[in-house]
């Protein structure tokens, strides 16, 4: 479980709430609460977007809000290291000795490439596959950051045509002059709905999505260059100092000295 997703989006309630009651009683709350405007906002963004999309796509959009919420899998220098161990085997028993050890992997895109290297296939052609499936995956990852980065551009639209609906319909009586405060506050709830949408949910999911997806990218740009590596014949220790150039000065230290303790065997 994410838990910055979590205290960040509970955090941004409550702040909400706070500003909304500070000074005044808790009832004012009940001012916030419009279902005209909520409908027209929230009602009109979601269905712009339907619009947009085939109805699959859409709900796979929605869907990826979970992702938010899930810790990242993804531990690089792990990776790393046993991209090292596969360089010792492939050093020490041969190439073909890989098609064992990557019976004992979970990651699907690093097992299909050991498989390719070990059925013989020629460099280029596996940097080519691999690297077909890189751009796949990050296209599928991009179509859901943009599902959330076009909500949020249509929330504050949205909310500005239901504010523009209510300042219409208050124009039109302006006989009443006690019922001009309230009506003007009820046109406004929609264009703070439409920032909240845009604000408080969309561009926070977006952004983390990003987040995951640089992260997802580069484990596998690492998997693809250590693979190359390993079907090239280089030394562990020069791989595994090749892979650390894609780390943090501060992560390096993680995969630890045992990757090429072999290496001169």
């Amino acid at each position: 479980m994410d838990i910055a997703s979590i205290i960040g989006l509970i955090a941004c309630f409550c702040l909400m709430i706070f500003g909304m009651v500070w000074g005044k009683d808790f009832s004012v709350v009940k001012g916030f609460a419009d279902m005209p405007s909520a409908l027209v906002t929230f009602g009109g963004s979601f269905m712009c977007i339907l619009a947009s999309y085939t109805v699959p796509d859409f709900v796979a959009g929605l869907k990826s809000i979970g992702l938010i919420f899930k810790s990242s899998t993804m531990n690089v220098p792990e990776i790393i290291q046993k991209i090292i161990e596969l360089s010792n085997v492939a050093r020490k028993e041969g190439l073909l000795s890989l098609e064992e050890a990557a019976s004992d992997i979970d990651d699907e895109f690093l097992k299909k490439g050991i498989l390719l290297i070990v059925d013989g296939t020629d460099p280029e052609l596996v940097r080519a596959i691999m690297e077909t499936e890189l751009v796949s995956v990050e296209g599928r990852h991009k179509d859901k950051i943009g599902f959330w980065e076009n909500i949020g551009a249509m929330g504050p639209a949205w909310g500005m045509i239901g504010t523009l609906i209510g300042l219409i319909n208050m124009l039109r009586d302006l006989s009443d002059f006690a019922s001009i405060g309230p009506n003007m506050a009820v046109a406004l709830v929609t264009t703070f709905y439409g920032s909240v949408l845009a604000n408080w949910i969309c561009s926070p999911v977006a952004t983390k999505l990003k987040t995951k997806n640089a992260e997802e990218m580069m484990m596998k740009e690492i998997e693809i260059e250590g693979l190359l590596s390993i079907q090239a014949g280089e030394n562990p220790r020069v791989i595994e100092e090749k892979l650390k150039s894609f780390l943090s000065p501060a992560d390096r230290s993680a995969t630890g000295d045992e990757g090429g303790g072999e290496a001169d065997g």
